[in-house]
């Protein structure tokens, strides 16, 4: 049976990795501080702990792949139609030199990793809150898409 206390740390866990709009790697950090603090005492923090923090590595890692493919997708788009020898020498770089119709494929990828991106960030907040909730009535919440890196 789980005590009340142990059912707040496990919420605080999950909602610990909304920090991250506060403070760089907060995500990471605090719950990471707060599971390794406690994972021994009680069975759910111990589950929730490993819960956040492999959700929280698993959007790393998607974030990195969305990263990989929209740099050289804007990249490809902004230098594919410049001269090289035109910013080397006259050290200027005008957006109209860009073809942008040339390279609307390379944009289209870049925007759509980019979206991509941004609506992760958007659903782990409302995954986070739904996780803490079920932290705070005792039960074991899954995130989905996660890869277990912590068994």
């Amino acid at each position: 049976m789980e005590t009340k206390n142990d059912k707040t740390i496990a919420a605080l866990t999950h909602l610990s990795a909304l920090s991250q709009y506060l403070i760089p790697l907060g995500n990471f950090i605090f719950p990471i501080i707060i599971w390794s603090s406690k994972k021994e005492k009680s069975e759910l923090i111990d589950f929730h702990g490993k819960q956040i923090i492999n959700f929280q590595l698993s959007l790393l890692v998607y974030s990195l792949i969305c990263i990989l493919i929209a740099v050289p997708a804007f990249s490809t788009a902004i230098f594919s139609s410049m001269d090289l020898s035109e910013i080397i020498n006259r050290h200027e770089f005008f957006l109209n030199h860009i073809d942008w119709a040339a390279n609307n494929i390379a944009l289209t990828i870049g925007i759509i990793s980019i979206v991509i991106f941004f609506i992760f960030k958007i659903i782990e907040v409302f995954l986070i809150i739904i996780a803490a909730i079920n932290a705070s009535n005792g039960e074991k919440y899954q995130y989905p898409l996660t890869i277990n890196f912590i068994k």
